[in-house]
């Protein structure tokens, strides 16, 4: 069954997957540029920013999709959701086997980001962001993220984490006080004004 794609295409994820999993390239293809984007930047928020790794990551969680895409059923879970889980898991397994490297010696990566001040300025503010991040609690952290940098709704969250709609609300609550606090007080080193 070929269907006609385009990039501003309504199809859901999950007819993309199914139309996929019966042998549907060009589904998998859009479903592929649809996704990955989210899928890797909260690999690298999970991973400090590390977009290597992030990649491959990435690429796994993906790899997984398609495996899982000939038996997908269709109303158990979201694509999205399902895919937020396994780059958790994959993420927290990295993060898992590097605790034997102190992981606050491991460099920042280098910003290849045009000198100009503007760029400097958001590069800054990006890296405090993520070393904010990167003091929260691992779920704490996921919330959070989830939440505010990917917009995934609550319910969404609960699923991934495997916890409470009100469990999510506690998490990402105490998450944002914890960077409100981390951040105080830099707001004029990272360009804000105090007006």
């Amino acid at each position: 069954m070929d269907m006609a794609f385009d990039a501003n295409s309504d199809v859901t994820d999950e007819a993309l997957l199914v139309a996929y999993g019966n042998g549907d390239a060009e589904a998998a293809a859009m479903l592929t540029m649809r996704l990955t984007p989210r899928v890797l930047g909260f690999a690298a928020r999970m991973l400090g920013g590390d977009r290597a790794e992030a990649e491959d990551v990435a690429q796994e969680a993906m790899l997984r999709l398609w495996k899982v895409a000939p038996d997908w059923r269709q109303g158990e879970a979201k694509v999205t959701t399902w895919l937020y889980r396994v780059v958790k898991n994959l993420c927290t397994d990295r993060l898992r086997k590097r605790r034997g490297v102190d992981i606050d010696a491991i460099a920042e990566p280098a910003d290849d980001a045009p000198g100009a001040v503007a760029g400097m300025i958001e590069a800054d503010r990006a890296a405090a962001l993520q070393a904010a991040l990167n003091q929260l609690p691992d779920r704490q952290r996921i919330a959070v993220t989830l939440r505010h940098l990917d917009g995934a709704s609550n319910p969404e969250i609960a699923e991934v984490l495997e916890i409470s709609v009100e469990a999510v609300e506690s998490l990402t609550a105490r998450g944002k006080r914890a960077l409100k606090a981390i951040l105080a007080g830099k707001r004029e080193e990272l360009g804000y004004d105090e007006h």
